[in-house]
């Protein structure tokens, strides 16, 4: 029986390689990102079944990248592997397209059956959240404004580098595009948002889960 292709994503190169011994007697490993821009990337060239991933990741956080990745490919399934429980985090990686939500803390064994059950077309959810997810979803408070049903992919970048204290110069830099609209792409989701000022703004991004520090 063929192996189910896993594409690997974290921030951190001890987890990634904690994975890798995890996970490499199950399935096949195609590749694995320290960003989330080289996810997208990679999961373009390589069309992994499945993506394994981080919320908190630099140039552009596990949630956008699922967001572009699902855009471009509906069959990639998508599971994070995350230290984030907040239940906002939770919905907002489903509404991304997520198949898997399991915490870092838990048990190997719940990694591989999230992985399982997105191949299966099914969707998992740790236990240890899972009931805060629900109470959410059926009488829980939503943001006045949903600002990751708003903004662009290139937004979003803009919006997650801004929030790793990069100055609109470096910002510009790094996706090779005009300082001024890094400028124009930020007062407008301020606008948006009618908030005033850069701080605010990525303020309120952390707060409802757009974005992960």
């Amino acid at each position: 029986m063929k192996k189910p292709r896993v594409l690997l994503a974290d921030g951190h190169k001890i987890v990634l390689e904690g994975l890798k011994n995890l996970l490499e007697s199950e399935f096949e490993l195609v590749g694995s990102a320290e960003d989330g821009r080289a996810l997208v990337d990679q999961a373009a060239t390589l069309h992994p079944d499945v993506i394994v991933a981080e919320i908190s990741m630099p140039l552009l956080n596990g949630i956008g990248a699922a967001r572009q990745i699902r855009n471009t490919d509906k069959s990639i399934k998508i599971v994070f592997l995350t230290m984030h429980r907040d239940a906002t985090y939770v919905a907002n990686a489903f509404k991304a397209g997520a198949s898997g939500f399991v915490l870092k803390y838990a048990a190997p064994s719940e990694l591989i059956t999230a992985i399982h059950e997105a191949m299966e077309g099914r969707t998992y959810v740790t236990p240890l959240i899972e009931g805060g997810l629900i109470f959410t979803s059926q009488g829980g408070s939503p943001p006045e404004k949903d600002l990751s049903m708003k903004i662009s992919p290139r937004q979003e970048e803009i919006l997650q580098l801004l929030t790793e204290g990069k100055s609109a110069k470096e910002i510009a830099s790094i996706l090779n595009i005009s300082i001024r609209t890094v400028e124009f792409h930020k007062y407008k989701m301020m606008g948006q948002l009618n908030i005033k000022t850069g701080a605010e703004l990525v303020q309120y991004a952390v707060r409802h889960g757009v974005i992960s520090v």
